[in-house]
């Protein structure tokens, strides 16, 4: 079995064992490796415009927006913006700041017929810590994973 097949096997488990209606789970190692290695995988960042700006973009990372901002709202286009720029039977992974809007756009993307998505566990930023930071509990940063500055 190959690297890649382990990863998503395992991805696949933990989204069973968590009851989730998405293909899988991956921590934030994990997915940059699909990423290198998987041809045609997709990264779909759906934090806002301003956390991209403000915190941090992954390169080559397709950026729509799950909640708008200022205000927190609804995008009412997410799905026809994701139709747009990624097939339907794309391995597709979703990422945000901690995992929440991600799981979300990933829940709404397999309800539309999208076949392979999966959820980046811990997102961009991480947890909060004892000093309610974030960046050092996990996520795509604190793995020292490749990104830059907005």
């Amino acid at each position: 079995m190959g690297k890649i097949t382990a990863i998503l096997d395992t991805a696949q488990q933990r989204a069973k064992q968590m009851n989730l209606p998405y293909q899988g789970t991956l921590l934030p190692a994990e997915a940059y490796q699909i990423l290198q290695s998987a041809p045609g995988a997709k990264l779909v960042d759906v934090r806002t415009r301003a956390e991209q700006d403000w915190v941090g973009r992954i390169a080559g990372a397709i950026e729509i927006e799950w909640l708008t901002y200022p205000g927190m709202k609804s995008n009412p286009h997410f799905l026809a913006h994701l139709d747009q720029q990624v097939e339907r039977e794309a391995l597709v992974l979703f990422i945000c700041r901690s995992g929440g809007r991600s799981h979300a756009a990933a829940t709404a993307a397999t309800l539309v017929g999208y076949t392979s998505c999966y959820n980046v566990l811990e997102g961009f930023e991480g947890d909060v810590d004892a000093d309610k930071h974030r960046n050092t509990l996990g996520g795509w940063r604190a793995a020292r994973l490749p990104w830059q500055q907005g």
